[in-house]
């Protein structure tokens, strides 16, 4: 296993309380007790894993000598390490998003800068709640199972993309169970293995992952898609996915002509667009989003949630596409998934009049968080290439002086900090010098958390062989 690959499904294992190699130890067994690492899996060597970690190599020796005393691993002069027992299948289903992990571990005295979204419910949705009580106990003839979303959501939805300046219907709306399961849906519908789709790099890292779990053969390009003409000259692509509004992770907006110059490419070799809307609703004060690329045709797919804008406790998202695909979608989602929280719909159905009001009030929060994250850094940590051209979104790509993101994530994890390494939002594997901090915290969070980012930044000593660079942004 590459020793990268490993350090992102090792998760927060350094965080605990007691030595390195025994924490070490445990969460490597944890996931071979899991079937995370199958039987015989070959596992990085002393001092490749080491590197990774940016831990000594004793750490990792002492380690694996604890795992070998209680037979987990087999370690063989000539052959290396691996997982005790026989060869068996890797298990499929599962995540080493470092994104995801954070969120399946327990609470403790981490400051979590690697999953953006907002920390509470706001009063308009406790108000919302409020509004569908008499709308539940009026309810008759309603068993509740509704698989494209109960309809007065799908109604509120298709007007307001009708308000954006995109005729729709509600039968081209699909409801979801937040902005995450409508890639996943989208991602079984329409990729079978092997399959090309060209991404952003970097991009969503829970798209890769999805996209991954397909067994897609994933093409990078720098943020807005610039050269997908030749792309798609030459391979059969199945997908391109965008995020043109306030992108994740730069916050930057695709210009007008770049975004009609993607739409009419997709359009002209017939490639499926998929435009992530998931984060349009958050610019900077005076930051208007563009119309959505589906204003020039009904053919780009869009996805949206309230997740990021509302809270993610409001498991809401949607797809906004020709009813042909809808209906698709949705035959998938019933064999999993009989339909969405109804209660949950009805609230949101209230919200989507009032998003406008909650966008305002937050956007003016949102920057000046940003601007205090952007100055202490620029405090403690000058060195840092901090961008200041962000429009919007939630987090800032932040390039290192030195070293690699992944093994620095790991000092700033043992100093009580989890970022979100650039690896793991590069297809390419071409932003090791780069990581995402989002600044969706109160102040006083964002000042310690850059303390702690500062000493371990002192404490950093990074791997010998430099990390490849990222591509230049075209935005």
């Amino acid at each position: 296993m590459d020793p990268i690959e490993l350090t992102q499904r090792l998760g927060r294992w350094s965080s605990g309380r007691g030595p390195l190699y025994v924490l070490l130890a445990t969460r490597l067994g944890t996931l071979i007790d899991d079937g995370e690492l199958r039987p015989d899996a070959p596992l990085p060597p002393d001092r490749a894993l080491a590197s990774a970690l940016a831990v000594g190599r004793s750490t990792v020796v002492n380690a694996y000598d604890r795992l070998a005393v209680e037979g987990r691993i087999v370690r063989r002069q000539g052959s290396g390490t691996r997982v005790a027992g026989p060869a068996g299948s890797e298990i499929r289903g599962t995540t080493d998003a470092p994104a995801f992990l954070h969120l399946l571990e327990s609470k403790d005295d981490v400051i979590l800068l690697a999953c953006a979204a907002p920390d509470a419910p706001p009063p308009e949705l406790v108000q919302a709640y409020a509004e569908t009580l008499p709308e539940l106990a009026a309810l008759t003839g309603d068993i509740g199972y509704h698989p494209t979303g109960h309809p007065a959501l799908r109604r509120a939805i298709a007007e307001r993309y009708e308000r954006r300046g995109v005729p729709t219907t509600p039968e081209q709306v699909l409801v979801t169970t937040g902005g995450q399961q409508a890639l996943s849906l989208l991602a079984r519908a329409f990729v079978s293995p092997g399959d090309v789709v060209v991404v952003e790099a970097p991009t969503y890292p829970g798209a890769l992952e999805v996209f991954r779990e397909e067994a897609a053969v994933l093409r990078p390009l720098p943020v807005g898609l610039d050269g997908l003409e030749t792309i798609v000259a030459d391979h059969d692509v199945s997908l391109a996915y965008v995020i043109p509004t306030f992108h994740n992770p730069t916050g930057q907006v695709l210009p007008a002509l770049r975004r009609q110059r993607l739409v009419s490419t997709t359009a002209r070799y017939d490639v499926r667009l998929i435009e992530d809307e998931a984060l349009v609703e958050l610019g900077f004060p005076g930051e208007e989003p563009p119309p959505p690329l589906a204003t020039s045709t009904d053919q780009v797919i869009s996805i949206g949630s309230l997740s990021k804008v509302v809270w993610g406790g409001l498991r809401i998202g949607w797809v906004r596409a020709p009813s042909s695909v809808v209906t698709r979608l949705a035959r998938l989602r019933v064999v999993h998934d009989l339909g969405g929280n109804v209660p949950a719909q009805l609230a949101a159905a209230h919200l989507l009049d009032r998003l406008d009001p909650i966008r305002h009030r937050q956007a003016a929060q949102r920057q000046a968080q940003c601007e205090h994250l952007r100055a202490e850094l620029a405090h403690r940590l000058p060195e840092w290439e901090v961008p200041t051209t962000a429009r919007g979104g939630q987090t800032l790509w932040i390039r290192l002086p030195r070293g690699d993101s992944t093994s620095f994530a790991q000092t700033a994890l043992r100093n009580g900090v989890a970022i979100l390494p650039g690896r793991g939002l590069d297809a390419g594997g071409r932003s090791e010098a780069y990581l995402r901090i989002h600044f969706i915290a109160p102040p006083d969070q964002l000042s310690e958390a850059v303390r702690r980012l500062a000493a371990a930044w002192a404490d950093y000593d990074p791997p010998a062989t430099p990390s490849p660079s990222a591509p230049a942004m075209a935005v």
